[in-house]
């Protein structure tokens, strides 16, 4: 079998497994940020300048350049979050209790793959869930009117090719395609028991991502990389019981479009010594696109909205690693993240808030094709209050104010190899250089 093919057959085997895979919101309102074990151990510092080896393709598709040869990588991310939401004595259900924890474990996987064609052009491929959420509380709560369980899917496949233009700058550029699936659950009333509304649709998107690389000289690397929006028109069904859309209980064809926000991220990779890398990053992520999806049923009447209005979501990151030995690798990281959720928007299904990172992690070089990866890290969730009171944006008649307590712990590990032999040349392309 080829290299080419073998990988492409990984490819295959990586995808099935990130399909059966589900993960918990784990950045700024339903993003996923574990995509790399690797650059998890610097709480993502320098993602998109190379710090997570081939998995910073996520962040930035130009750092294939970086990896020469025949690449293939595999990340998985064990998520454990615990999600409390205790409403205050003066709400009129507070007899129903609090939620009990909403959060979900889950695993995200995700796969990388590189193919240096010569030594100006690679090819690439990723295999990620950018967008996830599981939140599910007791049937019986006193928020039950503004939620029940909620779940958001997502897999994006996307090749990339990379272009090495001289001996500092390289760029990248592919087509994105995501599969979009959400389904939302919600109480028709107030007693213990009641019925759900449950809202379900799906749907296949397009985007591109696109980034590049510089090394102004010897030791530093910053890259800059961009993930575009992409629409989903989403088709499904809302089902209702008696009495709420018909006399009787009804399913009804539904459409809603909603966009998902493009992100920039940039970093900055920095060498000291042949030891000691120091990492930083900054990342933006548009969440203000998202607006308030509408629903819409047969006749292009409105059956219900999706009210978001989250506002734009910053990330702000430090780290380094230290080289122990030829084979051992250690690193650590701090983030702060700006929560797009605030008092004004926040939700019983998303109650996000800002938060701090904290994180360590290892490499161990086997041999010079073989390496794993391991990291952890714990995210400090500022407590976040909920005021579903008239004139907020959930708002249906009852007032709810609680306070969401949450903490994440997050355990990944990864795997790389390269396919090839490391001590072989790759054939040779014309090359501009920098004079």
């Amino acid at each position: 079998m080829s290299h080419l093919s073998r990988s492409l057959s990984l490819a295959a085997v990586s995808l099935a497994a990130l399909i059966a895979a589900q993960g918990g919101a784990q950045a700024g309102a339903f993003a996923l940020r574990e995509q790399s074990a690797t650059a998890q151990g610097y709480s993502f510092a320098g993602a998109a300048s190379g710090s997570g080896f081939l998995s910073s393709m996520y962040w930035n598709p130009a750092v294939i350049t970086m990896m020469p040869g025949i690449w293939s990588e595999g990340h998985a991310s064990l998520i454990i979050p615990r999600v409390d939401i205790n409403p205050l004595p003066s709400v009129p259900t507070f007899a129903l209790g609090g939620s009990g924890d909403i959060g979900q474990d889950a695993i995200l996987a995700s796969s990388y793959y590189s193919y240096q064609i010569n030594d100006m052009f690679w090819v690439g491929l990723s295999a990620t869930s950018p967008y996830g959420l599981v939140t599910d509380p007791r049937e019986t709560w006193s928020g039950q009117l503004y939620s029940r369980s909620s779940r958001i899917f997502s897999v994006n496949v996307n090749p990339v090719l990379g272009v090495k233009i001289n001996d500092w700058l390289s760029v990248a550029a592919g087509p994105s395609l995501q599969y979009f699936d959400i389904r939302l659950k919600r109480a028709a009333g107030i007693t213990p028991g009641a019925p759900s509304l449950i809202l379900d649709g799906d749907d296949v998107g397009f985007g591109f991502t696109a980034g590049v690389t510089i090394t102004p000289f010897a030791g530093t690397t910053i890259g800059i990389g961009y993930r575009s929006q992409i629409d989903h028109e989403l088709e499904g069904t809302v089902k209702a019981p008696a009495g709420v859309l018909a006399p009787i209980a009804a399913q009804v064809p539904i459409t809603a479009d909603l966009t998902t926000p493009d992100q920039i991220t940039v970093g900055i990779s920095h060498a000291f010594t042949p030891a000691l890398t120091v990492h930083a990053g900054f990342e933006w992520t548009n969440w203000s696109v998202l607006k308030t999806p509408l629903v819409v049923g047969p006749g292009g009447v409105v059956v219900t909205d999706l009210p978001l209005n989250y506002d734009d979501g910053y990330f702000y990151s430090l780290g380094f690693d230290y080289r122990l030995t030829d084979q051992l690798t250690v690193r650590a990281g701090l983030a702060y993240e700006d929560s797009p959720i605030d008092t004004r928007v926040r939700s019983t299904r998303l109650p996000d808030s800002d938060r701090i990172w904290a994180s360590i992690g290892a490499t161990y070089q086997w041999n010079d094709k073989l390496s794993f990866d391991v990291a952890y890290t714990h995210i400090f969730a500022k407590e976040g209050d909920i005021r579903i009171v008239p004139g907020q944006q959930d708002f249906e008649g009852l007032p709810f104010v609680a306070e969401a307590d949450a903490t994440v712990d997050i355990i990944s590990a990864a795997v790389r190899y390269r396919w090839d032999d490391p001590k072989v040349a790759i054939p040779a392309a014309p090359i501009v250089r920098k004079y």
